[in-house]
């Protein structure tokens, strides 16, 4: 699971008022390089929480993401590449999400998140 997912998701269990973001429980991380696209980046960019980001990326074990950004700094190169390699080529490929509320933890089994409710959950 890559961590643009990761910033996507969020617990759904009946009267969680704050399911995001998910906590990262990470026992196996890989990299898995993907082409670089600024463009996507740049889009992206806005749509991330960024404070989720950086913490889903220290608990992979990736601490090169600066604690605070504004979008001046997409022109930079450097920047850029730091980010991408977060986003979009760390995998969560084995693990657990917990609900930062209940504590609740979903499986990560060959990077698929198991996002399924017990039947009390719904």
């Amino acid at each position: 699971m890559r961590l643009l997912t990761h910033n996507m998701l969020s617990s759904n269990i009946k009267g969680v008022v704050n399911g995001f973001p998910l906590r990262i429980e990470a026992e196996k991380v890989v990299e898995k390089t993907v082409e670089m696209n600024g463009e996507f980046l740049k889009k992206m960019f806005e749509k991330v929480d960024w404070k989720a980001l950086v913490d889903a990326s220290r608990a992979m074990g990736y601490t090169e993401l600066p604690e605070e950004v504004d979008s001046s700094i997409l022109d930079s190169d450097e920047f850029l590449n730091r980010f991408h390699h977060a986003l979009l080529e760390l995998h969560l490929e084995e693990g657990a999400l917990v609900c930062p509320e209940t504590g609740r933890r979903f499986p990560v089994n060959k990077g698929i998140p198991n996002m399924l409710l017990h039947e009390d959950e719904v």
